[in-house]
Parts: C-alpha cells; structure tokens; sequence
C-alpha cells in the first residue's frame, strides 16, 4: 500500500472516503502494533484514537523492556521468555529507541529487608533468567562485592550490604515507541486519527461492519466502512465490546501502577536498582532518568505499585497512599530520606489484566495474575486482544493480525519480526549532547528537527527551563506527530510533566504561543487549552494529597 501522511486532516478525509479491510479501536502500543502488522501485510488499515495516542496505560508503564524476573519467580518461564525473545527483536528494530539498561539487585544482611540466605536462591533465578533469554542482550548476570555495588547506589546504608547480582535489560520511552510504531504503519499505508471517539459498532455480517466516529474536535460525525474490526483498546476492551456485543462483558480487572520523580542527588543510582518493598513480597525499580553531559543524570524514577483499582479508569491518580508507599520502600534502602516535598512528577496507569475465571476475579493479588495476553472474537466478527505487555506487543499484534485475517480468508503472513522502526535507519550525528539527545528521541529523523532550528535558532532553546527538550520538538510534536493539545506536548510527546509538573505549569503560556498558530487556536481556543491543562495538573496535585479511598469516594466509586 502506499505511505499515507501522518496527518489528522489528510486521515479525516480518507476514513469516510476508503472502504477499508480493517479497522482498530485503540492508539496505544497494542493498537499501534495491530495498525503496523496488518498495514505491512499489504491491508488497508484505518486505526482510530478516542483521545491522544499512548494517553493511557501505554505511555505509563515502567519505560522498560524486559523479560520479568518476576514472573520467572512466579513459574511463567513462558512468558519470560516470549518478551526476552521480543526485546531483542525490539533492539535490532529500533536501536534508536531502546536501550541496554544495566540492573542491580541488592543482598543484605540479616539486618537488612532482603536476607542473605536467599542469596544463593537469587543466583539461581539469575542463571535461569539467562538462559530462558537474557544471553539475547549479548551479556550475562555477574555476583558484585559490597564495595563494587555500593559505588552504584552510594546512599545505600553501607554496613547493611553484602553483595549484588549484576544483570541486564532495556529500557525505552513507551509513548515515543508507540508514536515511531505508527508513523510507521502510515509509512505503511495505514490511516491513523487521534481524537476519533468509536460511538457504534455495527455488522451486518461477520465480514462487514460500519462504525461510527466522531471527532472529538469539531464534533462532526464520521461513518466508516470495514471488512474486520480489531478492538486493541485496553483497559477499555470491555467497553468497546459492548458496543459490539450489547452487554458488558466484565472481563478485564485493572491494576494500578503508579511512580514518582525525585531529584537524582537524592539517590545517586548511576544504574537501574531493584529494592524490595518492606513487609510486602513486591520490589520496585529504582531508574536514572534524563543523563547529562558529565555522566550523572537530572533525575530518578521509583515505581511501580500493583494493586487493584477500584477508581474511574479515564482518570487514575497516584494518591497520598501510593506516594507514602513508594517513599517507604526508597527511604528502607537509601539513607537520604527522600520526602513528599521532593517528588517532581509522578505517574499513574492501569494494567489491563484480563479475569482467568471467577476465583482470580474475586481474590488474590493483582501482582500475581497473568501478564499473557488474549485474543478473542465475538458472534459478530469483531476481535479483541487483551491484556500483555509493552514488551510484547509485536506478538499480540501479530496473533490478533492472524485471528482477523482468519476471518477475512486472507492468506498472508506477519513481516513485523524484522520490520525497522521509522528513525532506526540513516546515519545520525552523535557528536554533541543536543545530538545525543534528539538521536535518541527521533533516530534518523532528528536531522528535521535540526532543520527546523536551522531556519528559526529561537527553537534551539529549552521548552520548559530545566529540562532538556527543545521548542523545535513541541512544533516538530504538532507538525509531523499529531500532536492537538499542550498535554500532548508536554505528558507524552515529551516526558515534561512527568520531570517536573511546576516547571510545565509555568511555561505553559509560552509553549501556548508557540504552537496556537500552527494549530490554528483563536485566542479563546488558546486560552481554553492552557485552562485545560492547568486543571489537569492542579486535579493532580490534589489527587496526591488524598488517600485512595478519598479519591474514589469522590467519584462516587464508580469506573
């Protein structure tokens, strides 16, 4: 198929206009992966976005791309090693956005959270987790001395550790991901809207349905012919479904995961750290975040809690119960007693794990159900895939692709295994930090963002002070990456809110001016977005003073 522009008025036109073979509901990783698969496969694909792409769980997960160790723990050798075979299939297709990621596993005394004792039963799961397909990133765990280990997370209490296990996995901005995922699904030929609200679902057969959309911007009303319907919609699967089905299904059970920024000379962690959680059998990653030019970095993240959500699930908050919890667990191994007051940015989503039957819908912790995904397809043809992982979203794509095309009675296969990423390919400066920076935000294509610089040098300065993305990313954002909104610019097309959310507030009526004319806002229209987004970060700022059961008290304790 021919390459479509990735642009939302180009996208309009051709979804009235195509009768297409398939149409997905759903612009986050999973949906961005489907868009891909069956685009490559010589298909005409339509993907359609209620809101802005990865604007939920997929642009707030841990940003990393890993195998688990923990569900090796928990026996799901499987699954460990579907996402490791992923991750490096992930590296070769887009080295430009994932990365290795070094990870330290503290041994402490019996003093400590973590006994010595397990110490040789932790060595053990390290050799599995290596053979099951960590050897994939071309390295192998290591056993570290006190003093090597301690120089990686030096705010660590000293007398307390013994060792560490040394092992290794990648990491990646998960809404940048999505968005290279489907600027190259249109590079594909596929048609991609964001701000695009599926109303109905109807089929007159299995093979043929017309959904109705609107667009969520000017309100107009969008029918849409197609021969097969992917719902790649997440946490919101089983409300897509009843559109289709007529009844809500109940399927998925939502976990809420939730991490913190802090200043990075708070922790001083020069590689990702796994603490334990105390009096509980989780542990939480401890990541740097944004490196500088001497070598240490601006911040560091800690997350993520995994409990069940009881809350509205278009509006999760990381409350003053999740903020005391992680704190704790930080502040058990670190000696620096890291406060509310120095949390920067925080995060919030919703895993979208599907019920296995009705015991594990009613009891039993949502750590411990699975992160397997399935792929299912109503009376009426329409396919839904649920639950999975960032890390495994090519395989879910490719099993939902292959359930669709059943239908359709296409014989035609996946090529996604080794399909680059756009920006993968190319040569691309490296030679000073600025390079670094937007090589590995945009790979090959960081070369316009220089060209846009190049014509106006106002847009080589910070967007928000203090931070490292560019004005000439925000405009690159609303240009070329379909960006409708400051939260777009500031939460997902860069990670701005995510840092520092008081930093984001106050720049706003500046990144306001800069992209009102490129988005073609009337002062109103301006004014109505800069409120817009000030509300959300206040409403999050008081989120985070509440417990959870005040919040959802709030809502009513509905979804």
């Amino acid at each position: 198929m021919p390459s479509q522009p990735f642009d939302r008025s180009s996208a309009l036109r051709n979804l009235e206009n195509t009768e297409f073979d398939m149409v997905v509901v759903g612009g986050g990783i999973t949906g961005a992966g489907v868009a891909l698969d069956a685009a490559s496969r010589g298909l005409r694909i339509a993907l359609l976005e209620r809101d802005d792409f990865a604007s939920g769980t997929s642009s707030k997960s841990s940003k990393l791309i890993h195998g688990g160790l923990r569900y090796l723990q928990q026996g799901d050798v499987r699954l460990v090693y579907q996402a490791l075979r992923e991750r490096k299939r992930l590296r070769r297709n887009a080295p430009h956005l994932v990365h290795v990621l070094p990870f330290m596993i503290p041994i402490l005394t019996k003093d400590g959270v973590v006994s010595r004792k397990i110490a040789r039963a932790l060595g053990s799961a390290m050799w599995m987790y290596d053979l099951t397909g960590g050897w994939r990133i071309g390295r192998l765990h290591r056993r570290l001395k006190a003093d090597k280990a301690f120089a990686h997370l030096p705010t660590m209490p000293r007398q307390k550790l013994a060792s560490a296990y040394l092992y290794y996995d990648a990491e990646a901005d998960d809404a940048r991901l999505v968005v290279s995922v489907l600027r190259t699904a249109a590079d594909n030929g596929a048609t991609i809207a964001n701000r695009c609200e599926v109303v109905t679902i109807d089929s007159p057969s299995r093979t043929s349905h017309v959904i109705t959309a609107r667009d969520t911007i000017s309100g107009a009303i969008l029918r849409i012919s197609t021969r097969s319907v992917v719902n790649a919609s997440g946490v919101w699967a089983d409300d897509v479904r009843a559109l289709d089905e007529n009844s809500h299904p109940d399927t998925i059970r939502p976990a809420k995961g939730v991490h913190l920024t802090v200043p990075w000379e708070k922790v001083r962690n020069d590689i990702a750290v796994v603490i334990p959680v105390p009096r509980d059998r989780r542990s939480l990653f401890v990541v740097p975040w944004i490196a500088k030019e001497d070598g240490t970095y601006q911040y560091t993240y800690i997350g993520t809690t995994d409990t069940d959500y009881k809350g509205p699930v278009n509006d999760p908050q990381c409350t003053r119960d999740d903020i005391e919890y992680v704190l704790a667990a930080l502040n058990a191994s670190v000696t620096t007693d890291v406060t509310f007051e120095d949390v920067s940015g925080v995060w919030s989503g919703l895993r979208p794990l599907v019920k296995m039957d009705d015991t594990s819908a009613k009891a039993g912790r949502t750590a411990d159900l699975s992160r397997r995904h399935r792929v299912f397809t109503s009376d009426n043809g329409v396919v839904t895939v649920t639950g999975g992982k960032l890390t495994t979203y090519r395989e879910m794509a490719e099993d939902a692709v292959n359930e669709a095309c059943e239908l359709l009675n296409v014989k035609t296969k996946s090529r996604t295994r080794r399909l680059s990423l756009r920006g993968a390919s190319g040569k691309r400066a490296r030679s000073t930090h600025a390079d670094r920076h937007l090589d590995g935000r945009f790979g090959s294509d960081s070369s316009m963002v220089k060209q846009l610089i190049e014509q106006d040098p106002t847009l080589g300065q910070p967007l928000v002070p203090g931070l490292p993305y560019l004005r000439a990313e925000a405009v690159f954002a609303v240009t070329h990456e379909m960006a409708t909104s400051i939260d777009d610019i500031l939460t997902r097309r860069t990670r701005s809110r995510l840092l520092d959310r008081k930093a984001c507030v106050a720049a706003t009526p500046a990144l306001a001016d800069l992209v009102a004319p490129l988005l073609s806002w009337t002062p109103e229209q301006r004014a109505a977005n800069i409120a817009i987004f000030l509300d959300e970060c206040a409403r999050e700022d008081a989120a985070a003073q509440v417990t959870e059961q005040e919040f959802i008290d709030s809502y009513g304790g509905t979804k």
